[in-house]
């Protein structure tokens, strides 16, 4: 009886349990929301506090910039195209002319070379190489805002590779000058020119030494070298600082046809100064001379020349130039120009030069005999 009546109370219990989970399964279907939780309360009207979070941006970049020296100086580079009439001779065409027995034929033709200059005033004259415009028939020039005007040529110094030219232009752009005596190695320069025709061209570098000399492409060198690129075309053109100013003249490139990079030389900017104001005053820069050849000897070719000893030697004379006058010979050595002494063949000559016409030099000299000083009254140098 007790086993009936726990089988009938198991029975009810359990269809009391799988009708109630029905129950809520329907319930549940019915009213899926009734499985979420309460919604949450809402935040209080406070402002949150700032959490400062750092930074993962790289540090600002220092941009170096040469943007407004360029703006400064370019406006006044030129560039300068030269034509002149080259004669050439024609190959032989019969037998005569290839054995010598008929004179060879020639025909002329006109070459146009490249280069660049720099306005150094408002009346329009610039500056440029002395062999961009020689033996040139025509010389124009166009501004570098695109005006063009043929040029007139004020004066030229072979001597120093440069050249004065005269355009009729108003409202030209002037380039400001900078000193390259305050020149120091390692400064920045920017040379700016007209190379292969690519007007405007600007390349960059510093400065490799100051007082180059003994290069052979003048006659007076006191060169600055420079590593910033200088191509055909640039010569004439302008080597300026990082603040825009002039401090030389682009004049040559050493044996880029050797494959030499980086070594490009300018006219210093001070020599510039002196040499144009000679010309535009005079047509011509006037220099001293006592009409002597000099070169520099070393203690093995002393010896063998049977000189007393190295240094400046006159190997030759000009006739009838005061050093004929006032008895210098070939041989002698001199040591001393004005009572200052000399180092090379370029620091005598550049002594010598320095004297006016009329002024009376004292020389130090150096023979087999002993030293003795000589007195040689100066005159004007002559250039070609």
């Amino acid at each position: 009886m007790t086993r009936q009546r726990l089988g009938r109370a198991f029975v009810f219990l359990a269809g009391s349990v799988v009708g109630g989970l029905a129950l809520a399964f329907v319930i549940v279907f019915a009213r899926p929301d009734l499985l979420r939780g309460p919604p949450p309360a809402p935040a209080p009207d406070i402002a949150p506090t700032a959490v400062p979070v750092a930074s993962t941006a790289p540090p600002p970049v220092a941009v170096v910039s040469y943007a407004d020296a360029v703006a400064r100086a370019a406006p006044a580079v030129a560039n300068i195209y030269s034509e002149r009439v080259v004669k050439e001779r024609l190959p032989p065409t019969t037998l005569a002319e290839l054995f010598g027995d008929a004179l060879p034929r020639y025909r002329q033709r006109i070459e146009q070379t490249l280069g660049s200059g720099v306005v150094i005033d408002a009346d329009g004259h610039i500056v440029t190489n002395h062999h961009v415009i020689d033996n040139a028939e025509r010389v124009s020039v166009q501004l570098a805002d695109g005006r063009q005007a043929e040029a007139s040529v004020v004066g030229r110094d072979p001597d120093t590779d440069l050249a004065v030219l005269s355009v009729k232009l108003a409202h030209v752009p002037v380039m400001p000058l900078g000193r390259s005596d305050q020149l120091r190695v390692g400064d920045v320069v920017l040379a700016i020119g007209n190379p292969l025709g690519l007007a405007q061209s600007v390349t960059q570098g510093i400065v490799s030494a100051t007082g180059r000399g003994q290069l052979g492409v003048a006659t007076f060198e006191n060169f600055i070298q420079t590593d910033a690129p200088i191509n055909f075309g640039n010569s004439g053109g302008a080597l300026i600082n990082s603040n825009g100013e002039l401090i030389g003249i682009n004049t040559a490139v050493l044996a880029k046809n050797l494959g030499i990079e980086g070594i490009g030389f300018a006219i210093p900017v001070n020599l510039v100064r002196g040499v144009t104001r000679e010309i535009l005053d005079h047509g011509r820069v006037i220099r001293g001379s006592i009409g002597v050849v000099l070169a520099e000897v070393d203690e093995n070719q002393a010896r063998a020349l049977g000189l007393p000893r190295a240094g400046v030697v006159i190997t030759n004379l000009i006739a009838g130039s005061p050093a004929v006058a006032a008895g210098l010979r070939p041989g002698d050595i001199i040591t001393t120009v004005a009572g200052n002494a000399v180092h090379s063949q370029q620091d005598a000559l550049t002594r010598i030069a320095a004297a006016k016409p009329g002024d009376t030099l004292e020389l130090g000299i150096v023979r087999p005999a002993g030293a003795v000083k000589v007195a040689v009254t100066v005159t004007e140098r002559r250039t070609g």
